[in-house]
């Protein structure tokens, strides 16, 4: 397996803590955590962290009542994250991005990994 570079770890560690903060509801300091990872990360990856700050602060802005530019960054985050779904870096985007359509303020609970595989359905035996 090969080591992890520093910026790798970096990049890792803001997205990580991000997550936490957003799903703790401190959607200022996420953004600034998913800023950090936006800047560390390569091109093809530079978008889908845009988009998570974009989602954190539409929900910054509407709990602060700032409905239009609220509204601003809910686009902003629905059209930077679609390309990226169904998951990104673990991150189930399909559900976060039905929770932006729906303009939900809360996405808490929105930000969760996204299931592997699918269960697989067991029957019981007799």
């Amino acid at each position: 397996m090969e080591a992890m570079s520093e910026g790798d770890r970096e990049l890792a560690e803001a997205y990580e803590r991000g997550l936490a903060l957003a799903r703790s509801g401190a959607y200022f300091e996420a953004h600034e955590a998913f800023e950090s990872a936006w800047r560390a990360a390569a091109a093809e990856e530079r978008d889908f962290f845009q988009g998570l700050v974009h989602a954190v602060v539409f929900a910054y802005q509407a709990g602060r009542g700032r409905l239009v530019g609220a509204e601003r960054q809910r686009q902003k985050a629905l059209r930077r994250l679609a390309p990226y779904a169904p998951a990104r870096r673990g991150l189930d985007l399909e559900r976060l991005l039905a929770a932006l359509r729906g303009a939900e303020t809360d996405l808490r609970e929105q930000l969760v990994e996204a299931d592997p595989e699918p269960p697989v359905a067991v029957e019981e035996q007799e």
